[in-house]
């Protein structure tokens, strides 16, 4: 069995995931997250792409319903004994099936919560989730439920989170040994993915983002690549990861001299960048990150070249995306606490000049405030 926490951990993460069903006076939890999924159990797969759940039920009864191709994979990475396979063939209802394991359980009637926020619960599925489980039992949306236990990371979590920051740093030391005028782009990726994999990390949730020229003012990947020219500016959005768990960075090179317009777009995102740091400490909002961050662009006169969220909490999240729950944004209410772990990015887009300019980390919050997790310094540098 390859678990990657103790099973004493896996089962103080369950009580207390039961104790939050029952203080919402729910009887049971269906799981369409694989992140939730392998927080409770370890249970490791991709194939929450077709349909799969995990129910709990508040007097910690644990079903897992997956595809055949699964069944081995959750032997060997969960802690889950009860694996029960709903069959492909033409006109598969798995949700019905999903019905007839729960009335098993003693489901009818109940009260449970439904991860319906889920990539892996598509509209079509839900449908039929919905349709299938219609008079059997009341539904709940519960999609926050696990996601605010996730936040704040054990001692063993934050172990992973800092080994995954420092091969974050490793793939930028790759992307700087490959970077220069004429460079290539997939040369450069593939730099900093080997860097990644022989420290023994795992694939990201998402692509890296990589763009030069043009396409360094792209917030997303996009197919092709190209050569760098002697002059021009690359971005790139990147993850270490280790364990599922990811720590994130973002800078953008100037290739070539570096002009004035590159280092005053630096500078407000540095700034910025500090600002958000001072805001990020127990007790605040998690929307003073983003105002910290608004107020410094604003004023340095970039508020049309800002976006309107400057981050997100990290930790182990499954394709497509690396991006947890919160997110920094104006208003946010969530509160923030010691062992949350956030990205904090900071993104200039100049269309008009075609000009950009970003810069991230990844941050532990502490009793004292945040703790950069990464050991590249904050600072300009070209190639």
């Amino acid at each position: 069995m390859a678990l990657h926490f103790t099973k004493e951990e896996f089962e103080a993460r369950r009580h207390r995931t039961c104790a939050a069903l029952a203080a919402r006076g729910l009887d049971g939890l269906l799981m369409f997250r694989q992140e939730s999924m392998y927080w409770l159990t370890g249970y490791d797969s991709f194939g929450f792409t077709f349909f799969q759940c995990l129910y709990l039920g508040v007097d910690d009864t644990i079903m897992l319903m997956t595809r055949a191709p699964d069944l081995r994979q959750a032997r060997h990475t969960s802690l889950v004994t009860d694996i029960r396979i709903w069959e492909d063939r033409d006109g598969a209802d798995p949700a019905r099936q999903l019905r007839d394991h729960l009335e098993s359980l003693g489901c009818q009637g109940k009260r449970l919560g439904v991860e319906w926020a889920s990539h892996g619960l598509t509209a079509a599925n839900g449908k039929l989730l919905d349709a299938a489980l219609d008079g059997f039992c009341a539904l709940d949306d519960a999609s926050d439920l696990v996601a605010r236990l996730r936040l704040v990371k054990s001692p063993a979590e934050m172990a992973f989170v800092r080994r995954a920051a420092e091969l974050a740093d490793d793939a930028w030391e790759a992307a700087l040994g490959e970077a220069g005028p004429h460079a290539d782009e997939g040369a450069i990726l593939a730099a900093m993915h080997n860097a990644i994999f022989r420290g023994g990390g795992d694939y990201p949730a998402n692509p890296f983002i990589i763009g030069s020229g043009d396409d360094a003012l792209l917030c997303r990947y996009k197919a092709g690549r190209r050569r760098l020219s002697a002059r021009d500016q690359l971005t790139l959005e990147w993850a270490g990861v280790y364990r599922q768990y990811h720590a994130a960075m973002m800078r953008t090179l100037p290739i070539g001299p570096v002009g004035d317009d590159h280092q005053a777009m630096f500078a407000a995102c540095a700034e910025a960048l500090m600002a958000c740091r001072e805001a990020l400490r127990p007790g605040g909002r998690v929307g003073d990150v983003f105002d910290a961050h608004a107020r410094v662009l604003d004023e340095a006169g970039y508020r049309e070249h800002r976006l309107n969220a400057c981050g997100y909490a990290l930790g182990t999240m499954y394709a497509p995306s690396w991006m947890d729950w919160p997110m920094f944004y104006h208003g946010n209410p969530v509160e923030l606490a010691p062992g949350m772990v956030f990205f904090v990015h900071i993104i200039l887009m100049d269309s008009t000049a075609g000009r950009a300019m970003t810069l991230g980390e990844t941050y532990e919050v502490r009793a004292d405030g945040a703790r950069p997790l990464s050991r590249t310094p904050i600072e300009l540098v070209s190639r």
